[in-house]
């Protein structure tokens, strides 16, 4: 009993450990998560090493597939782009079972003190690092755990004979795949593999189908994931599961000498069987790599349907332009009208996650606001560029509105962002607005979306009677929410609505009329520019 338990909370703290890592890293990294993904877009080459990297840095090939089923879902990047990275995590997640081989489990006490104390007694920066180090000492702790139950199955005749004796592979593969599908991570039974390999309780014979089949259950995680996520998601997550059953099919029928070319290379049990892990996605990447293009097309042949893909990168800012300051400023503009349309996309999804929430639609949100970020810090820097030219009256009263504009773009993606949030807190506290107060959320709502279209019509082409119409709109929704919000109180004191409403609805409020105000603030610039 004593052996189950430790070998159970060893699993757990793996588990836990595997899930606060992401969690962390993706806190410490998300930025430049980001950024790898733009190599995406140039070569499937590219997404194979972003896919590496990313994984090794969540230990996580889950993790990583599911941020990737979310991005194209989102809309950041193309379904067909999206095939590298799944490619590359598959291999950067080969490193956590070859730690075991190397026998890192025996060093996890000391990562988890260097962790814990740099999290309990480090500034900021130094907290968010420890976290992250605490984490990764505690994944191979639990598995050090674990390693320590095992020693009493030597003991036991049953156990030893079963697990040496021949078992059929595809038996193998079954209970790779619903070990994997069930903890959500092929490194838990494949690092078992390599634990009783280094107790001589099984040989690569054995343990190379079960590593086959639990290469084949990661896909149940972006299944999962696929299943919530719109046309492109599901695109991706059916090729990640097509990937894995190629490779399996095609490792099963050359098992032979595939277990003898491994033999040959390593004598080690425990060694075989990681680089047995390497060699099936190595055959995975070999097997598909060079056939992108018209698997995409397979793919959305049986999917169909038509996807947006939102352009994660400016697409107007060229530097060759900036010695001419007037044709600079004019692709700012432009960059412009796409930034207040992705603050435009993100309020929108918001604002529908207020009556119907969806977790998908909350994490396109989520990927869609560092993509503004990012857009925001573009123009900025290019706007800078451009003022170290020696500019006109007219250029520079342009370039100064500009400068001032893109940052209320940015805020209404703040203010989308935060909304998402409140609907997130919403759904999870089981908490309904009264009839009244969704009247007349509905009604700023409403006023707020057709403030944001008209301020993005008017960065092209001035419109007075736009302008006007913003002005108007704004007056009434800051007497329709002084009047929401005073409505409210006398509801809460009458009971009519839930007291865990309140908060929510309030914030709310605030939320929109902030977004209501950006756009007065654009209307109000673009006057200044182009009356």
């Amino acid at each position: 009993m004593t052996s189950i338990l430790f070998l159970i909370t060893g699993l757990i703290l793996f588990l836990f450990g595997t899930m606060k890592l992401t969690t962390a890293v993706q806190g410490l990294f998300t930025a430049r998560i980001r950024d790898y993904i733009k190599y995406t877009v140039k070569r499937p080459l590219y997404g194979l090493l972003t896919g590496i990297i990313t994984t090794i840095l969540f230990q996580s090939s889950s993790a990583t597939t599911v941020l990737t089923v979310g991005m194209v879902s989102a809309g950041l990047i193309t379904f067909y782009h999206s095939l590298g990275v799944l490619l590359g995590a598959d291999i950067g997640t080969t490193l956590t079972v070859q730690l075991v081989v190397w026998k890192f489990t025996d060093l996890s006490p000391l990562v988890l003190t260097a962790g814990g104390l740099l999290w309990l007694l480090g500034n900021q920066k130094w907290k968010d690092r420890g976290e992250a180090i605490f984490y990764f000492g505690l994944i191979f702790f639990g598995l050090s755990l674990s390693a320590s139950a095992t020693g009493p199955l030597k003991a036991n005749p049953d156990i030893t004979q079963f697990l040496a004796g021949k078992t059929n592979p595809l038996v193998g593969a079954g209970i790779g795949l619903i070990v994997t599908a069930l903890v959500q991570s092929s490194a838990i039974p494949i690092s078992m593999l390599v634990i009783l390999a280094q107790g001589g309780l099984i040989g690569i014979e054995n343990a190379l189908p079960i590593v086959i089949g639990a290469n084949v259950g990661t896909a149940a995680t972006a299944l999962m994931a696929g299943a919530a996520a719109d046309i492109s998601g599901r695109r991706t997550a059916v090729s990640h599961l097509l990937f894995k059953l190629g490779g399996m099919v095609i490792s099963l029928i050359i098992l032979t000498p595939f277990i003898s070319g491994i033999k040959f290379v390593f004598t080690d049990p425990a060694q075989q069987i990681a680089f047995g892990h390497v060699l099936f996605n190595v055959i995975v990447v070999l097997a598909f790599i060079f056939f992108l293009k018209p698997f995409a097309r397979f793919i959305e042949k049986i999917i169909p349907g038509d996807v947006e893909t939102l352009p994660i990168w400016p697409e107007y800012l060229e530097e060759k332009l900036l010695s001419d300051p007037e044709s600079a400023l004019g692709r700012v503009e432009k960059e412009l009208e796409r930034e207040i349309m992705l603050s435009w996309r993100m309020l929108s999804i918001s604002l529908d996650l207020m009556d119907d929430y969806q977790k998908i639609k909350r994490k396109n949100v989520q990927y869609i606001e560092p993509v503004l970020d990012r857009l925001r810090t573009e123009i900025v820097q290019y706007l800078w560029k451009i003022s170290c030219n020696a500019l006109t009256p007219k250029a520079s009263n342009k370039l100064f509105v500009f400068t001032a504009m893109v940052d209320d773009i940015e805020r209404i993606g703040d203010h989308a962002y935060h909304i998402a949030e409140l609907a997130k807190d919403k759904y999870e506290g089981a908490i309904e607005f009264s009839e009244a107060g969704k009247e007349e959320m509905q009604e700023i709502n409403r006023l707020v979306v057709a403030n944001i279209h008209d301020a993005a019509d008017l960065i092209s082409s001035l419109d007075i009677a736009k302008v006007q119409a913003i002005t108007m709109r704004e007056e009434r929704i800051d007497e329709k929410v002084k009047d929401a919000r005073e409505k409210h109180l006398i509801r809460f004191h009458e009971r009519v609505c839930q007291a865990q409403a309140g908060p929510i609805f309030i914030e709310l409020l605030i939320h929109l009329e902030r977004i209501s105000d950006h756009c007065q603030n654009i209307a109000e610039y673009v006057v200044d520019l182009k009356a």
